[in-house]
């Protein structure tokens, strides 16, 4: 029997010099996603992924450290600049992830709020009697 073994080419190094950062923020937990321009994702992290368990999660301060891991990641492997920040939800961490980013040096272009707003929605339950 012949052994064969394939070599693996070195994968190239993406530059993505603009992007988008996506920060979810709940009253539990907050997820930080960094995408390119497109929408594929490069880095994610999360305040539970950070270490912090139960009602730590929800802090600004878990958000920070949660949105500098994955900046430090998408700097270093592809050399992001530029992002536009997408905000959903209610949390503490909304600012505290956006502010971390002027630690990195990543200029913030834009800070949108994608928040969903229900409008109708269902039914709501009866009303208590007493």
């Amino acid at each position: 029997m012949a052994e064969t073994s394939t070599v693996k080419k070195k994968k190239a190094k993406r530059s993505v010099p603009t992007g988008q950062l996506h920060v979810f923020a709940t009253f539990n937990n907050t997820i930080v996603t960094f995408t390119d321009p497109k929408g594929g994702v490069l880095a994610a992290s999360s305040a539970g992924a950070c270490g912090f368990r139960g009602s730590k999660k929800g802090t600004a301060y878990a958000a920070q450290v949660a949105a500098e891991r994955a900046g430090q990641t998408v700097k270093q492997q592809y050399g992001l600049g530029k992002v536009e920040v997408f905000v959903k939800g209610t949390g503490l961490g909304r600012e505290a992830a956006v502010r971390s980013l002027s630690n990195l040096d990543i200029s913030v272009e834009t800070i949108k709020d994608v928040t969903g707003v229900p409008h109708g929605g269902v039914r709501p339950r009866k009303s208590r009697r007493i």
